[in-house]
């Protein structure tokens, strides 16, 4: 089914979800020293939320931290004192955006993503989102744990560049923009919201996405699918669609 916005068609038929599933096992996707997450059928008195054991529907239990176990949207009320919701920020959900793919560059003991390779990467384009893949990009990331693993991050001057570049939502398939143990610094998120100046209270940074190879870089719709949670961050599952010739 064709829809047209703007002056482009996309194929509705035809999404590209570039969301990591949420499973209750070992296996799941994870960071931030946490255990991974359960889903268990419910347990009451003499209950269990089990067909299988006996009731009339399964009735499951979930436990997770959203920014820990998958594919989730976060807002600046991720990093603010006062109470901010990513269910309030996030108020349109489909968005012009480019895919670019980068392989994070060395720097002192890390690799990061710099201001120069995105500059390269985006050129002047003008996108209301940006989604990052990095090298390499292996099926091994929806299952990675990253604890302990000092992933690459965003230098600060990289997120700084795509707030000048009018970018709003920036999606990663990385853990965090931060580096892993920066001591609270938290350089690319304070940067990208711009907590010392005009707060980017509509701005969100939607973390762990899987892009795969199949997707070529280039100019796509993004539909930015979210739970509603009034949290900092909730569970999200973006979703590109083509730009039909």
């Amino acid at each position: 089914m064709l829809a047209k916005i703007k002056n482009d068609l996309i194929d509705l038929s035809k999404p590209l979800d570039i969301s990591i599933p949420l499973r209750g096992e070992a296996t799941n996707v994870n960071a931030w020293y946490v255990e991974h997450p359960t889903i268990s059928a419910h347990e009451e008195d003499n209950y269990i939320g089990s067909v299988s054991a006996g009731a009339s529907t399964n009735f499951n239990d979930i436990r997770f931290n959203p920014h820990a176990h998958g594919t989730h949207t976060e807002c600046v009320g991720h990093i603010t004192k006062e109470f901010n919701s990513v269910n309030q920020s996030l108020n349109r959900y489909f968005f012009l955006a480019e895919v670019i793919t980068i392989a994070p560059e060395k720097y002192q003991d890390d690799f990061v993503i710099s201001r120069k390779q995105l500059q390269y990467a985006l050129g002047n384009k003008k996108r209301e989102a940006l989604v990052v893949r990095t090298l390499p990009n292996l099926r091994e990331k929806l299952s990675r744990q990253y604890s302990n693993t000092n992933p690459p991050y965003f230098l600060e001057q990289a997120a700084e560049f795509l707030v000048a570049a009018g970018i709003n939502h920036l999606l990663v398939d990385l853990p965090s923009v931060d580096k892993e143990k920066d001591s609270g610094a938290l350089l690319a998120h304070r940067a990208f919201w711009n907590v010392d100046g005009k707060m980017r209270k509509k701005a969100t940074i939607t973390e762990f996405v899987f892009v795969p190879n199949k997707v070529k870089d280039g100019k796509y719709y993004l539909n930015l699918q979210m739970a509603p949670f009034e949290n900092d961050a909730s569970p999200s599952r973006p979703v590109l669609y083509r730009i039909e010739d």
